[in-house]
């Protein structure tokens, strides 16, 4: 698990689609991404983290108290900074045992553009938010994030592991 943070970038292995408008597609480690770019992804108000790729964002960059700190409610999104990038914990449900509903992480998501535009921040990498653990549908996820980063220059990488890895992960963070 360790080696999928630590790799560096490979674009011989990234499979980009066509761009849909903001979002790009690659196909590879999120945390192989440009050190420049900010990171995305969803918890819930406890900061819990404890499955899915969220066990791994805990890992990198810590901050679990700093988070709590913020006191962010569902529907809001807290930060963290590290290497001088921002890290953004988007919060689409209360309890980490719930399901987040398209409501609450297309909240989260318009709180972290409003942060994006204050702070200068254009590029975005994440995973397909909400479609692991949570099950969200990735057609609408995608759409929300197509409206609510429409009139913006902020474009959005979402990265996917291959499947095999995908499967591999997910059983190595599952719920505990």
């Amino acid at each position: 698990m360790s080696s999928e943070i630590e790799k560096p970038v490979n674009t011989d292995n990234f499979k980009a689609a066509e761009d849909s408008g903001r979002l790009n597609y690659v196909t590879g480690s999120l945390f192989s991404c440009p050190k420049d770019e900010a990171l995305a992804h969803c918890i819930s108000e406890d900061c819990r983290m404890g499955a899915g790729i969220a066990v791994m964002f805990k890992k990198e960059f810590k901050g679990v108290e700093e988070l709590k700190e913020q006191k962010k409610l569902t529907g809001e999104c807290a930060v963290l900074q590290r290497d001088g990038r921002y890290v953004y914990y988007l919060i689409t449900k209360k309890k980490a045992s719930q399901k987040p509903t398209y409501d609450s992480l297309r909240q989260s998501l318009e709180d972290m553009k409003s942060h994006c535009a204050a702070n200068g921040v254009t590029r975005i990498s994440m995973p397909r938010i909400g479609c692991g653990l949570d099950r969200l549908q990735w057609s609408k996820v995608s759409e929300i994030l197509e409206q609510v980063f429409k009139h913006t220059d902020i474009s959005i990488t979402v990265y996917s592991l291959p499947e095999r890895a995908e499967t591999t992960v997910m059983k190595e963070n599952k719920r505990r």
